[in-house]
């Protein structure tokens, strides 16, 4: 029954984390040659006015990190390619708004004078490898991204474990088995102590 359940537990962790795994298998690859990956970010930047009865809406001092009131956002939505509606912004104690917009693969900004009603805005892609290379490291992700990788790290150690147990099983009949699994707790350990600096 035990170990009915062990592999239950063993197959159903590897089902849930397949995906994500090899997406995170790609994308460590891909961290690792960085360097060696060329990209070039497209850069788009857009300007524009404020309408009087719009720039009138925002406040005129200091206001934490609220975001952009609803109208502004929308019309500088139309300005820009850019949407800073629930952005949190930085209202400077001079005459500017700040909204910074990061996402994975991509940063934004939009700046505006609270004075003239000047918009100034800028869009960086770089790229698909940039934007998978941000899902693995959880860069500007949002709370979805955050949970769904706590719970595929969960699955992870789910599966380990459990496989660690079903290779405790069959070890009796697999003489290499804790040889190799040493050999894979010894590898990066080497590495660690002796290699890296």
């Amino acid at each position: 029954m035990w170990l009915k359940q062990l592999h239950t537990w063993h197959w159903v962790s590897a089902a849930v984390s397949l995906a994500a795994m090899l997406l995170f298998s790609i994308t460590g690859i891909t961290l690792n040659h960085a360097a060696s990956i060329s990209a070039e970010p497209q850069v788009t930047q857009s300007s524009g006015l404020l309408p009087a009865a719009v720039l009138a809406q925002l406040p005129a001092a200091n206001d934490g990190d609220a975001p952009l009131p609803d109208e502004v956002a929308h019309e500088i939505a139309r300005i820009a390619p850019l949407d800073p509606a629930g952005y949190a912004a930085d209202w400077s104690d001079e005459a500017e708004v700040y909204v910074a917009m990061p996402g994975p693969g991509r940063d934004a900004w939009v700046s505006i004078d609270r004075t003239s009603g000047e918009v100034s805005a800028e869009k960086t892609e770089r790229g698909w490898i940039s934007y998978l290379n941000d899902l693995h490291k959880g860069r500007n992700t949002g709370d979805a991204w955050f949970w769904f990788i706590d719970v595929f790290a969960v699955a992870c150690i789910v599966f380990t474990v459990t496989g660690l147990l079903l290779l405790q099983l069959h070890a009796r009949h697999r003489p290499s088995t804790w040889p190799l699994v040493g050999l894979s707790l010894a590898i990066p350990l080497i590495l660690a102590l002796f290699f890296l600096h």
